[in-house]
């Protein structure tokens, strides 16, 4: 099956983009190179394509208290304006998918997931909801640009003409902007200080030349993306998160907030391996699937790996057991090969959205 592609997919080999399948889609990887990219995003303001993300719209009279029983997010608590990190699990209590939900209205969601698991997503909730509430995958007809970097405020702020400083993390208000309706939320996958825009599929392009007029912004790819999100100790669905952990062992249990008795809550707080930060000295990169050793017994398994351009060295994410989660030395096996590893406090780097402090829109300011 050919990879489906996004409104921009033209506009992206224009711009001398490298391309390559992602999660079902045609997306851009690079364009001037990821280091570049990735500098850039942290210095000044990058523009990412991200029409691939999958956007769900949950509605109907009992909507909260339906999807409540389906995802971790407190449903109670979340109003119109104020968007929430979570996710849904699995009976066994491990992570299905990880996923943003915006409450368009009182009785009405949007969820935004992953793209690889959005299938999954839709046939469950179809399955189990309930008769009087409406799953409408609106993927297709929902663009997503992600303005990311110190300088994003300044540029949305010069092209709506509207104040945004008051906009606080994870708060989302719905505007106008080239005369298309669009939804705008302070948030991001980077670590720096930036905003998420969902417009109608059609205006994508449009809003996409006229953001790039700013000569402050550039075109990021996937590859930027994940160092970036990596360097905040963000993590990755299919890599860092899956069907075989919990939101516990991944570090998430703040998210557990929800009093509803939700598809896996029993089992969500068990913890037999802990997500950790490594650092690596030098540009020796781990790769996913590298074991990680305590002297020569194997303590767990890397799950996300890179070079880190903010920082001149390599880091890692790596699941370990729970056994070794208090060493502060590890090493790392690829087949022959053997290098050290240090555990890291997370994230590694701390851009200007403070990830480390702002626990995914969890504060009542």
């Amino acid at each position: 099956m050919d990879p489906l592609k996004t409104p921009l997919t033209d506009t992206h080999k224009k711009l001398g983009a490298r391309l390559a399948p992602f999660a079902g889609w045609e997306m851009p990887i690079q364009y001037q190179g990821i280091i570049a990219e990735h500098t850039h995003t942290r210095s000044k303001v990058s523009l990412f394509d991200i029409c691939h993300m999958g956007e769900l719209l949950v509605s109907g009279k009992e909507a909260a208290q339906e999807l409540g029983r389906f995802v971790t997010h407190d449903l109670e608590n979340i109003v119109p304006g104020r968007c929430s990190y979570g996710f849904m699990l699995t009976p066994s209590g491990s992570i299905q998918d990880d996923l943003i939900i915006y409450p368009l209205e009182k009785d009405q969601f949007m969820l935004v997931v992953n793209a690889s698991q959005k299938q999954d997503d839709l046939k469950h909730l179809q399955e189990n909801l309930s008769s009087g509430v409406r799953v409408i995958d609106k993927t297709m007809l929902t663009g997503k640009l992600d303005l990311q970097g110190p300088n994003s405020l300044s540029v949305l702020e010069k092209i709506t003409a509207q104040t945004w400083r008051d906009l606080k993390y994870f708060r989302f208000r719905k505007t106008s902007l080239a005369g298309l309706d669009i939804l705008l939320s302070r948030t991001g996958y980077t670590g720096e200080l930036g905003y998420e825009i969902y417009a109608p599929w059609e205006g994508i392009k449009e809003l996409w030349d006229m953001i790039l007029k700013d000569e402050r912004v550039r075109p990021a790819g996937l590859g930027a993306r994940d160092t970036l999100r990596l360097e905040a100790g963000l993590p990755l669905y299919g890599q860092d998160l899956d069907h075989n952990h919990t939101p516990a062992e991944a570090g998430y249990e703040f998210v557990l907030k929800s009093k509803a008795r939700y598809l896996g809550k029993e089992k969500a707080l068990q913890v037999k391996d802990c997500l950790t930060g490594l650092v690596i000295d030098g540009r020796r990169t781990p790769r996913k699937g590298d074991r990680v050793l305590v002297k020569d017994t194997e303590a767990g398994v890397i799950t996300s790996g890179s070079f880190a351009p903010s920082l001149g060295h390599c880091i890692a994410l790596a699941y370990i057991d729970k056994t070794y989660s208090s060493q502060s030395d590890f090493s790392i096996q690829r087949d022959k090969v053997m290098f050290m590893a240090r555990k890291a406090d997370l994230p590694f780097y701390r851009g200007t959205a403070r990830v480390d402090t702002l626990k995914w829109g969890l504060d009542k300011s």
